[in-house]
Formats: C-alpha cells, sequence, structure tokens
C-alpha cells in the first residue's frame, strides 16, 4: 500500500467515525506504522455525574448541555466497567462522561476510564460541572462556585443527635478522636481514607478569572427563592460565579443544623483556609479515584477543577423547618433552581473547557 493510499484511508476512518458509524480514531498513521496501540485523542474530560434519560432532547441532566450545545456528536461504547455514557467531540477532541451519582459509582467510574487503553489521559484536563446544595451564607441558588478544596464529609465518628454531649457543637468527631474540635488538627490522610483534597491553585484561579464576568440565568422564581432568606445578604444577591469549597458526602443532609456543621468541618481540615459553599455526594470519591490513577502517571493531579452549581439552599429559611423544605422540594418533584443551576455549569464550565481545548498548543504542556 502505497503511503497516499494509507493516508486516504485513515481519512475515511476519520470521517465515518465523526458521522458516527465508528467509535475508533487513529491518532496519526505514524502511530499506526510502528505497530503501537492508537489512542483517542483527549484534551479535557469532562465529568458529570447524571443524566435523566437521553443524552439530548427530553428533561435534561447534567450531560444534555454539553452533548448539544458544545457540541459532543459522537457516542462512544461502553465497556462493562462504566456506568454510563461517554460523548465525544473529535475536532477539539473533548470527552464527556456519565458517571453515576454517589462517590462510589464515581471512583468506579473514574477508574475504569483511567484504566480504558483507548485513551490517553496523562496530559486531560478534568473538569467536574456538576449541580450541588449552597450554604446561603456562602451563595445563592444559581450561581457557580470553583473549589479549591473538597472535604469528605464521610470519614468520621457521629454520635447520635440525641445523644451528643451538651457542650459539643454536634455529633463528629474525626476518626479515634474524642472531640469534635479535637487539636492539633489530624493528618487528613490515613488508612481510613482522605478527609482533604486540594486542587491546583493556580489553576482554579485561572478558571475563576475567565469566568468570573459570565452572567448567569436569574427570574422571578430564583428571585422569590432568595427573597425568603432575610438575614443571608449572600442569599439575596443575584446568581453569579464565585470561589467557594464543597463538602462530599453521600447523604443527602439538609438543615441548619446539619449546614453549621459542615460550615465547621470544612474549616477544621482546611486549617481555616477553606470556606464552605457547596454540598454535594460525588467530589471525595471522584477526587480519591483521581489519586490512585495518579501514582501510576495516568492523570494529572495538577490538571482538575471542580465546578459546582447551585441547585438548592441546603438548610431552611427563617421561619421554615428543616423538614418543611425537604418536603416542599419533594412535592415539586425536583429542586428548586434544577434548571438554571445545569445552565450555569454548561455556561461557566464551557467557558473554560473550549479555552484549554482550542489553545491545545499552549496548555498541553503548561498548565496555566
Amino acid at each position: 500500500m502505497t503511503l497516499n493510499l494509507f493516508n486516504n484511508g485513515i481519512h475515511s476512518l476519520v470521517r465515518r467515525w465523526r458521522r458516527g458509524l465508528t467509535f475508533v480514531v487513529l491518532a496519526s498513521s505514524a502511530t499506526v506504522a510502528h505497530g503501537q496501540s492508537p489512542k483517542i485523542p483527549i484534551r479535557v474530560v469532562v465529568v458529570t455525574t447524571f443524566e435523566v434519560g437521553n443524552d439530548t432532547g427530553d428533561r435534561p441532566g447534567e450531560l444534555q448541555n454539553w452533548a448539544g450545545k458544545f457540541p459532543l456528536p459522537d457516542s462512544l461504547p461502553l465497556t462493562d466497567t462504566y456506568f454510563g455514557h461517554l460523548r465525544y467531540n473529535p475536532d477539539l477532541q473533548v470527552l464527556a462522561v456519565v458517571t453515576g451519582q454517589g462517590p462510589q459509582r464515581t471512583a468506579a467510574t473514574i477508574t475504569a476510564l483511567g484504566h480504558d487503553p483507548r485513551f490517553d489521559l496523562s496530559h486531560a484536563y478534568f473538569v467536574l460541572a456538576g449541580i450541588a446544595g449552597v450554604d446561603p451564607n456562602a451563595g445563592t441558588v444559581g450561581s457557580a462556585f470553583w473549589a479549591s478544596y473538597v472535604v469528605d464529609g464521610s470519614i468520621g465518628h457521629e454520635i447520635d443527635a440525641r445523644e451528643i454531649p451538651p457542650d459539643w457543637p454536634n455529633g463528629f468527631t474525626p476518626v479515634h478522636h474524642d472531640h469534635p474540635n479535637f487539636q492539633p488538627v489530624p493528618d487528613p490522610n490515613t488508612m481510613f481514607g482522605d478527609n482533604l483534597f486540594k486542587l491546583n491553585p493556580s489553576l482554579v484561579a485561572w478558571a475563576y478569572a475567565k469566568t468570573k464576568d459570565v452572567k448567569l440565568q436569574d427570574n422571578a422564581a430564583l428571585q422569590a427563592i432568595r427573597g425568603r432568606y432575610t438575614g443571608f445578604p449572600e442569599a439575596q444577591k443575584p446568581p453569579s460565579v464565585m470561589r467557594g469549597d464543597v463538602i462530599a458526602t453521600p447523604i443527602w443532609w439538609i438543615g441548619e443544623k446539619m449546614n453549621s456543621w459542615a460550615e465547621g468541618w470544612v474549616k477544621y481540615w482546611t486549617h481555616d483556609q477553606g470556606s464552605l459553599a457547596t454540598t454535594a455526594n460525588e467530589d471525595a470519591g471522584f477526587m480519591e479515584a483521581m489519586s490512585f490513577l495518579a501514582k501510576s502517571k495516568k492523570v494529572d493531579m495538577n490538571r482538575i477543577l471542580i465546578l459546582r452549581t447551585a441547585a438548592n439552599f441546603d438548610m431552611q429559611h427563617p421561619g421554615q423547618t428543616a423538614a418543611e423544605l425537604l418536603a416542599g422540594e419533594s412535592k415539586q418533584g425536583s429542586l428548586s433552581g434544577y434548571i438554571p443551576s445545569l445552565n450555569a455549569a454548561y455556561e461557566v464550565g464551557n467557558v473554560v473547557v473550549r479555552e484549554l481545548a482550542e489553545h491545545w498548543g499552549k496548555f498541553e504542556n503548561d498548565v496555566p
């Protein structure tokens, strides 16, 4: 076979794949010619945690805006080790994955992705773009937050609320310690798990600077929701792009008392350097899986971003009980700021993902 015929075959194969007839990408004729395994080139991985139905055209989850608007036109086949979907843009070399909700599914899917022989992710950037609860002391529904810290809220000891000692602020203590604010703060990385993950501060600052002026959706419904949070000045502001940290736990907790614990837990493990903004399920599992993959140099921990957007408040407004807040959102069938938060995750995350992908020559080897 002549070189021209070989290259024509490569181009034909790529065109077929882009039309959805095949998923194989041959990175270069040189790679194939030398007998190496071809890799699908990846610049950015967009990590989403759930999709409601189809990837496009019905009630949206976290993937749907990316699939339809970015767009991510190609669906890649899954192996048995994945929970959710894989979508791909071959021109910008952006991959999106649905991990499944909760830390277990997220960790398992990210581990599967990291070991998938189709991909070389060693230089890829990972942007987790998902919805979350928001602390009304930090912001409002519809806002977006870039995290500098992920604090795991599921590793510790807990005493039932009916048995908490009267001089304790809550019933949670670090593992094998006998008081909620035990000093000195123990090592967050132990045989029991990792209580704390810190993201690359310069990359987080860069992402925030790129997106801080993005105008986010506001409407009468959001205004009515935040208007009830009298005495919470941050909650009563319109949605905006901010910085703030995330606490991750598989329990969907709610209420003023739990919010107070979460604020203190974040400050405790970050030595007062972090501040609670959002509450989520998956982020500690995601970071744990990434840290394991980084040990074998399959991913780069300096190339991770977490963007959480506020779908609801994590505690009740004045004059309401925690149970009433939970009942109200359960009755209406979705979180109070569900659609605006999905849109915010895309509108903000898209700016960063596109910047990284479109200027790959600049960012492939140099992290911004």
